[in-house]
């Protein structure tokens, strides 16, 4: 069972903008870089607009400073980690520290897991939910791809990234960031990049600057056309990104007719996800 915990909508419980030595040990292996700003964790948790919807992952707590602003909300919290010693802080120290915020509506539970390989329905069966948190680098990327897998539960995804994947995911067509995360994660979602993290705000400072993001599920979050074949056109297109289509696309056996459309005269990255979808529509018809 949940925690039962109180709304409370003030920030008296933070006690000042940025925490020496934080009480959970930040580890290599995992990618852990602990933030430490609590100006930065308020703004996090603000990212999540909670249209409709209750529930509520953070991946990666560690030393709950992004938690405890979640909790002010009237919310389901589960937070989820895989290191044994920040879910040991997270069930025993920082409900004493935050007391206040556990007596009321509301609940929050603490899972020691891998998100990636999680079966989240465990959590909260078919209902909607929201994702967020300061995610380890490592596996951020994977992380976005297990949240499209999951699009039909989870209508706002939003937290923190490397900079550069940040950007990257949020691209637009033109771009030389452009690409596969791009276009997959906009086919379902609106990205957009929210505002940048320096490394000086964590425990200890990643070499790279950080980045938010808010992934947003589109009204019409289904394809319009075959999904794996939409996946495979743009990871192969992709893959020979200084190519045009023409070239890059000769494994899929097109017919002489099509390979004359001028769309095939374009570069990948030349391609918003409308015409990526169009490109699809045009090969599952010519192989049919």
């Amino acid at each position: 069972m949940g925690t039962k915990r109180q709304k409370n909508k003030g920030d008296k419980y933070a006690h000042n903008k940025h925490h020496e030595k934080g009480p959970v040990k930040a580890k290599k292996y995992l990618g852990q870089h602990f933030l430490k700003d609590e100006d930065i964790a308020k703004q996090i948790a603000d990212t999540l607009l909670q249209k409709d919807y209750k529930n509520i992952v953070e991946i990666g707590p560690g030393t709950g400073v992004l938690t405890k602003y979640l909790l002010t909300r009237d919310i389901n919290l589960v937070a989820m980690d895989l290191d044994s010693e920040s879910i040991i802080y997270l069930n025993e120290t920082f409900p004493l520290e935050h007391h206040k915020l556990l007596e009321g509506e509301g609940s929050f539970k603490v899972i020691e897991g891998d998100f990636l390989n999680y079966d989240l329905q465990t959590l909260f069966g078919d209902e909607q939910f929201g994702i967020t948190g300061n995610f380890p680098y490592n596996i951020s990327t994977q992380i976005v791809f297990k949240v499209l897998e999951l699009r039909n539960q989870i209508p706002e995804f939003s937290g923190m990234f490397q900079k550069e994947v940040a950007q990257r995911i949020c691209a637009q067509e033109g771009s030389k960031t452009y690409g596969i995360l791009s276009v997959l994660a906009q086919a379902f979602y609106d990205a957009e990049y929210l505002f940048t993290v320096q490394p000086e705000v964590f425990d200890p400072p990643p070499k790279v600057q950080s980045g938010v993001l808010r992934l947003t599920r589109k009204t019409d979050f289904q394809l319009p056309c075959d999904e794996q074949l939409f996946r495979r056109v743009v990871k192969t297109a992709f893959n020979q990104r200084r190519k045009t289509l023409r070239n890059s696309l000769k494994t899929f056996a097109l017919s002489d007719i099509l390979k004359e459309d001028a769309i095939f005269d374009q570069r990948p990255e030349q391609l918003s996800v409308a015409d990526f979808i169009a490109l699809t529509k045009k090969i599952a018809d010519d192989t049919l």
